[in-house]
């Protein structure tokens, strides 16, 4: 009987824990819409196994959906951050649009943007979401690189807190490289963190804009918000100067209201 009563003596403290593991609440909660098909899907699919990791290592979760009708105000009240896997600034409907654009200007929570997420201008019927492009830096896309090519990524402000321990150049083997009609930078409230050298392009490619940023964020809105334009394919997670960008950015996005 005495060893027992010691024996439960001694799982009383494993018994709390376990306890305690499963009433913990999570750090923050994130809605992340990505597309239920298309060229990015792969993508998306790697990108959901990613997260899920890093959501269970970091104790926070994710809400995934491949639309953005369920998006009201009511509904992004529940969101501390918004990731915008490659889903494209199109086919919202008011409603979302304008859920969207308090959550962005009001800092209700922080957004995450990836690749499809600059696809600007008049697409599938649907003509060009002036706020949005606004938001991007007044920007429309132009062209791109349909038959992909590698390239360096050059960091352009390495004090930035998504930027910590990222090489200041790292390589990226396989991308569409978008252009625009006008670089980002010109627009007085966008901050460029990385830029693309089109120089080293493999193969070489006449797809160009000059000064051709791929990473930057809005100064004007109260969210933190940052663009990724590096997105298209699954091979981009076993990069791993692209998974600390996208972790170190997660925190960084997530944290403003905590």
């Amino acid at each position: 009987m005495r060893l027992l009563q010691i024996l439960l003596l001694l799982c009383i403290p494993f018994f709390i824990s376990a306890v305690s593991a499963q009433t913990i609440k999570p750090r923050f909660k994130v809605l992340a819409i990505g597309e239920n098909g298309g060229y990015h899907l792969q993508h998306t699919q790697a990108a959901k196994i990613w997260l899920n990791k890093l959501a269970a290592d970091s104790n926070f979760t994710i809400d995934y959906y491949t639309d953005t009708k369920p998006i009201t105000k009511e509904f992004l009240k529940h969101y501390q951050l918004f990731l915008q896997i490659d889903y494209p600034p199109y086919s919202w409907n008011k409603e979302s649009e304008d859920a969207f654009i308090e959550y962005i200007e009001q800092g209700n929570g922080g957004w995450i943007g990836f690749h499809h997420a600059t696809l600007l201008g008049t697409f599938d019927g649907f003509p060009l979401w002036q706020w949005f492009s606004n938001f991007m830096g007044g920007i429309q896309f132009k062209k791109y690189i349909p038959d992909f090519a590698a390239a360096t990524v050059n960091v352009e402000m390495k004090r930035h807190p998504v930027m910590a321990g990222v090489p200041a150049s790292f390589p990226i083997v396989r991308e569409e490289w978008y252009t625009y009609d006008k670089s980002p930078r010109l627009n007085k409230n966008i901050q460029v963190l990385a830029t693309v050298d089109e120089n080293t392009y493999i193969p070489v490619r006449d797809v160009k804009m000059g000064d051709h940023p791929v990473i930057w964020t809005s100064t004007k809105m109260k969210a933190r918000n940052l663009y990724i334009f590096m997105g298209h394919g699954p091979e981009l997670f076993e990069n791993p100067s692209y998974t600390t960008l996208y972790k170190n950015a997660i925190f960084w996005a997530a944290s403003k209201l905590k």
